[in-house]
């Protein structure tokens, strides 16, 4: 146990009324025997360091500490409680870390800066309080405590809630971001696996990446209606356990994999400011439903990959490019309207929608890349005049699809296999005359593209 400034306990007292005070500054274990000992003043760094017999400290009472160095106590591991004096303004980096007994710490109003994991994993320390006077916190400084509440004093002195600040805390359900914090840093909650919801102040302009990554009892974000977050960080809410969300209008982007693995989140709201969405930003959710608005101008790759349960998706009229994969495994989508600001649909962006039976394609779209709609359910499909580059195996494996309305030259099928795997016949109609009906070679029974019952027809 360490009191700070005295120690009353039956072992260890400190100088009474009228006597000197106490200058140097000792460590001792259970029974008595001194660990360590300083009269230099302020805690040197790593002063008793690995000394895991150490269970009480007495520490100059003249005022004369001020800092406690980096690993002054690390892996202390049988001190359980401590109260630091009112003449500290600084701890030291890791100065508690791994203290693993340590369940009780006072925090007094003198301190103004504590160093980055300084109480990194204090597996016994059950809450903190945070003064106010506090404008300096290093990053990871209570990740993998015990920690399962957090006070932060009225006017909390800090801006920030610091990367990793409480990552890998899993018994930490109850916090308040403090009013005056605008930015939440990368792992700041990582893995605190008991939080079970989080309101997001009003001032917080950034959510750093991975966050909030696998809060796994998390269900529940909540944004101000006045919200200034203007971007969400990679991961951020990755593998939580969000059922909804509803982006505010303050967000631009929407980083790679913010919501990805997030499985029971089955509503998603986007704010009509957003205007990129990452790759695999929701890949692997239970979403049902998803509207991209008009602000969107890039959609990424994978975004809403996998999404079983995803029956229909409204895209935008900015969206310029769809991602490689960015549909692929929506096996419950039926329908899509690829709107005409699009000039390109990446590689497999609809691969394996199984239930997709109606896709019409944009006028402004140029190039339709690799399996972009491999084994989906079309039986038919309108290529519109715009397309000059049709990859391969674009619409391999469509076992349904047998009409096909093109309105593009022979030659922009770039590659020997687009319809492979389609419907014997496949008929391939295309217009009557002009330059393009000219590239064209008419019959039946044709081998075309991987299929070798193909019926080219001019009636268009």
């Amino acid at each position: 146990m360490i009191i700070l400034p005295s120690i009353s306990s039956g072992i260890i007292s400190s100088s009474k009324k009228g006597e000197p005070p106490i200058t140097t500054s000792r460590a001792f274990n259970s029974i008595g025997g001194q660990v360590g000992s300083t009269n230099t003043g302020d805690i040197p760094t790593s002063w008793v360091r690995n000394q895991t017999t150490v269970t009480s400290v007495i520490f100059a009472n003249n005022n004369s500490v001020t800092s406690i160095g980096g690993y002054a106590f690390q892996a202390c591991t049988s001190l359980s409680s401590i109260t630091i004096p009112s003449s500290v303004t600084s701890i030291g980096y890791s100065a508690f870390q791994a203290c693993t007994s340590l369940s009780s710490i006072t925090i007094p109003s003198s301190v103004t800066s504590i160093g980055g994991g300084a109480f990194n994993n204090c597996f016994s320390l059950s809450s903190i309080t945070i003064p106010n006077s506090v404008t300096s916190i290093g990053d990871g400084v209570f990740a993998g405590s015990g920690i399962s509440s957090v006070i932060f004093t009225p006017t909390y002195g800090l801006t920030s809630i610091v990367t990793a600040m409480f990552s890998s805390c899993g018994n930490l359900s109850n916090i308040t971001i403090p009013s005056n914090v605008t930015s939440i840093g990368g792992y700041a909650f990582r893995g605190c696996s008991s939080l079970p919801s989080i309101t997001i102040p009003s001032g917080v302009t950034s959510i750093g990446s991975y966050a909030f990554y696998q809060c796994s009892a998390l269900t529940s974000v909540t944004f101000t209606p006045t919200s200034s977050v203007t971007s969400i960080g990679s991961y951020a809410f990755a593998y939580s356990g969000l059922t909804s969300i509803t982006i505010p209008n303050s967000v631009l982007t929407i980083d790679s994999s913010a919501f990805l693995g997030c499985t029971t989140l089955t509503t998603a709201t986007i704010g009509n400011s957003v205007t990129s969405i990452g790759d695999k930003a929701f890949q692997d959710t239970a979403l049902t439903s998803i509207t991209i608005p008009n602000s969107v101008t890039s959609l990424g790759a994978y975004v809403f990959r996998n999404c079983p349960s995803l029956t229909t998706a409204t895209i935008g009229n900015n969206v310029t490019s769809i991602g490689s994969y960015t549909f692929s495994y929506c096996t419950s989508l039926t329908s899509i309207i690829i709107p005409n600001s699009v000039t390109s649909i990446g590689s497999y962006a609809f691969y394996n929608c199984t239930s997709l039976t109606t896709a019409t394609i944009g006028t402004g779209v140029t190039s339709i890349n690799s399996g972009a709609f491999r084994s989906v359910g079309l039986t038919s499909i309108t290529i519109p005049n715009n397309v000059t580059s049709i990859s391969s195996d674009v619409f391999g494996g469509s076992a349904s699809l047998a009409t096909v309305l093109c309105y593009v030259a022979q030659s922009a099928f770039s590659s020997v296999d687009a319809f492979v795997g389609t419907a014997s016949p496949l008929t391939i109609r295309v217009p009557t005359s002009g330059a393009v009906s000219d590239t064209w070679t008419v019959g039946t029974g044709l081998t075309f593209q991987g299929n070798e019952n193909v019926t080219v027809i001019k009636n268009l």
